[in-house]
């Protein structure tokens, strides 16, 4: 189990971005320091398993559960998972595996346990202590950018900061790509306000009207984001927000977003 959990792949594109160890004493030096494989293995168990961090069964990982939590607290500082994507977006477009032509943007919200920044009440679970996930995925459903708000947060609000979000995305000779030239998306982004905003970008808004009947047709585009979140959902640690530092939750969305640009990469193979 433990070796399908850090593939070969995903290990040889996270350990150059993962930052130097501190140097050992020369006098005690303590114990040696758990292998980052096996740090990232325990992370990766959590993720997709779902289980507290106490529940990491060392002897299938290699690390205990508080040291891999250790590791993702040190290595999100670090901004590691950022940089990833950085790298996987740009094999993508190199690969041809990626279409900005068209993106679609969307929310999903989840209930969040212990509170914590970026969480407010849920006007779609009783006012309940929720977050939400932002999300801005090219034609193929491959993540382009992603954020975290509190669950009272309209949707429209992270609109502008998805679209700033998306990175400068190399692969090919020329300019870095950094914009779609459509956005789609549906009745909650309705503002003739963020439509001046998005064409102010060089966007071409796709959105959809309030009041108007269903079958417009964009959803034949837009559905990709929902396929998207419905991926992102296999992770069963992302489906309920257990973390308090928002950093963190952020931190293993943002690593599920990358696992997801990995698959799309193998399925090229």
């Amino acid at each position: 189990m433990s070796a399908d959990l850090v593939p070969d792949d995903l290990w040889e594109r996270v350990a150059p971005l993962l930052p130097p160890r501190p140097a050992r004493r020369y006098r005690y030096p303590g114990r040696l320091p758990v292998d980052d494989r096996a740090a990232l293995r325990g992370i990766v168990y959590v993720l997709r398993k779902g289980v507290s961090w106490r529940d990491v069964p060392s002897e299938q990982v290699g690390c205990s559960g508080v040291t891999a939590w250790r590791r993702l607290r040190y290595w999100t500082e670090a901004g590691v998972w950022p940089r990833l994507h950085d790298v996987l977006l740009a094999e993508l477009r190199a690969a041809g595996l990626l279409d900005m032509d068209d993106a679609a943007i969307d929310s999903s919200h989840i209930r969040a346990l212990k509170r914590g920044d970026h969480t407010g009440p849920s006007p779609v679970d009783r006012a309940r202590p929720g977050s939400k996930h932002h999300l801005i995925v090219d034609r193929h459903g491959t993540p382009l950018a992603v954020s975290l708000t509190g669950g009272n947060r309209h949707d429209v609000t992270q609109l502008i900061p998805l679209l700033a979000a998306i990175p400068h995305i190399r692969g090919l000779r020329g300019r870095p790509r950094h914009r779609p030239r459509q956005l789609f998306a549906d009745r909650g982004y309705d503002f003739d306000k963020y439509r001046r905003l998005v064409r102010a970008r060089g966007i071409t808004p796709r959105i959809a009207h309030r009041g108007t009947p269903h079958g417009s047709g964009l959803g034949r585009t837009r559905w990709v984001v929902e396929r998207t979140f419905a991926w992102l959902h296999q992770f069963k640690r992302l489906r309920i927000r257990y973390e308090t530092r928002a950093d963190l939750h952020l931190g293993m969305l943002q690593l599920a977003c990358n696992i997801i640009c990995l698959r799309r990469l193998r399925t090229s193979f």
